[in-house]
């Protein structure tokens, strides 16, 4: 999740306890002291959870998310003190609405500030002001639109919300819980769960190896196919030990809508390339498409790369605002595709030299994907050899996948002209 430059005040009531959140605007510089509600949230004690039985047989860490996840996360879009029921459920049918849906984009991630505390068997009860008819009934409205339907937790005894944001509902975390929530989201419906380090070594001396493992362990154990992304920033290289753990795992901290961010993301992916797998995908945080920080160009460049890199898809803004041009590149088929490409590699970066980076993804039925990336301050027209490449010797049909158009076969080698921050993403074919 995003860390906020600034905070504001906004009074919310929770289970009839006012409390004080942190949001995304400037504060005023000063903040009354108020008490933070230490009492259990009262409610009625839920049913004790039993796995919801799915109409596929029980896949294997390693079978789930074969190609890398897609869909929407609430965090960019309303953060702490802007999610409700409604907002998740609005997002669900902008999905559909909008043709994402239709283009591959099928989870629906509910992230932090969604708990109202635990009740008095221990369960993780929703805020009743802001989700009335508690989780189930969103992840049933999720389910009716054909979408599936994610959500938040920690291995440790404080979420980001409560560090970040001031979120002062605690005792959320799974830490001594992860059977009963695994549990308790299996109930629901939950088809993917984030979860997310925040801090777990520092507050609750945790390993992070274990504390994953124990997660993923008590979600096989509900029955229920539940994709499972880890977020520890790739402090403790999780490329190397997450793979039959996680389905994907963060390579990195939070990204913004900066363009020297979307480059330091791109960068730390480098020397990831080879751990990458169907069912096991780095994760180099959400698309910050339509958040304002990136030209269209930019955007269409970090779309491309997150393409490039089989990164995980995940939009984070209010999709029923994009305007129809991000809509445009979030669906484009062509580089949907290479994302979704069967095989699973990551592209690797060939060259980078002045400015201008050259990466390189096999494809299916022996195509390949090559983008030529312009990070300088100004227009390029860039080249490489099919040999410089590592493609080989042959002749090969080329399409530009971000303008969709044809343009003249090779066999020799490709080039293109782009704007600075541009890019252009081509995709050879064998000629029959």
């Amino acid at each position: 999740m995003s860390i906020a430059a600034g905070c504001a005040l906004l009074l919310v009531a929770i289970g009839g306890v006012a409390w004080v959140a942190f949001g995304p605007q400037k504060d005023s510089g000063h903040v009354a002291a108020l008490k933070s509600p230490t009492s259990t949230p009262t409610s009625t004690p839920l049913a004790t959870p039993t796995p919801t039985p799915t109409t596929q047989a029980q896949l294997t860490r390693e079978q789930m998310a074969l190609t890398p996840p897609m869909g929407w996360n609430s965090w960019n879009a309303v953060g702490c003190t802007g999610l409700t029921a409604q907002v998740v459920e609005n997002a669900a049918d902008e999905i559909v609405k909008r043709g994402l849906k239709a283009a591959g984009y099928e989870y629906v991630v509910v992230d932090d500030c969604w708990q109202a505390g635990r009740n008095a068997a221990g369960e993780l009860v929703p805020d009743p002001t802001r989700f009335p008819d508690g989780m189930k009934a969103v992840a049933d409205y999720v389910h009716k639109d054909g979408l599936k339907f994610g959500i938040y937790a920690v291995p440790g005894s404080q979420t980001c919300g409560n560090y970040f944001s001031q979120y002062p509902v605690h005792g959320i975390g799974s830490l001594g819980h992860e059977k009963q929530d695994a549990e308790e989201f299996a109930s629901w419906g939950v088809d993917y769960l984030k979860y997310d380090w925040c801090r777990a070594d520092i507050n609750d001396h945790l390993d992070e190896q274990t504390a994953f493992k124990q997660m993923e362990q008590d979600l096989d154990a509900t029955g229920r196919n539940i994709v499972f992304s880890i977020s520890e920033y790739g402090v403790e290289k999780p490329w190397l030990w997450a793979p039959g753990v996680a389905n994907l795992w963060r390579t990195t901290h939070d990204i913004h809508p900066l363009w020297s961010s979307v480059l330091q993301h791109i960068d730390a992916q480098v020397p990831l390339t080879q751990y990458a797998k169907p069912g096991a995908w780095n994760d180099p945080d959400m698309l910050e498409i339509g958040d304002g920080g990136l030209t269209p160009t930019e955007e269409t460049s970090h779309f491309a790369m997150w393409c490039m890199l089989a990164a995980p898809l995940f939009v984070g803004t209010d999709i029923g605002a994009l305007p129809v041009e991000s809509v445009s590149l979030l669906t484009n088929p062509e580089l949907v595709a290479i994302d979704q490409d069967a095989e699973g590699h990551e592209a690797r970066q060939v060259s980078s030299i002045g400015g201008v980076e050259t990466w390189e993804r096999p494809l299916t039925k022996g195509r390949y994907a090559v983008a030529l990336f312009n990070t300088t301050a100004g227009p390029l027209t860039m080249s490489a050899t099919l040999a410089g490449l590592g493609i080989p010797a042959g002749s090969y049909t080329v399409r530009d996948v971000v303008e969709r158009v044809n343009v003249a076969p090779t066999s020799a080698g490709v080039s293109g002209y782009a704007a600075s921050h541009g890019i252009v993403v081509l995709e050879l074919t064998p000629a029959k």
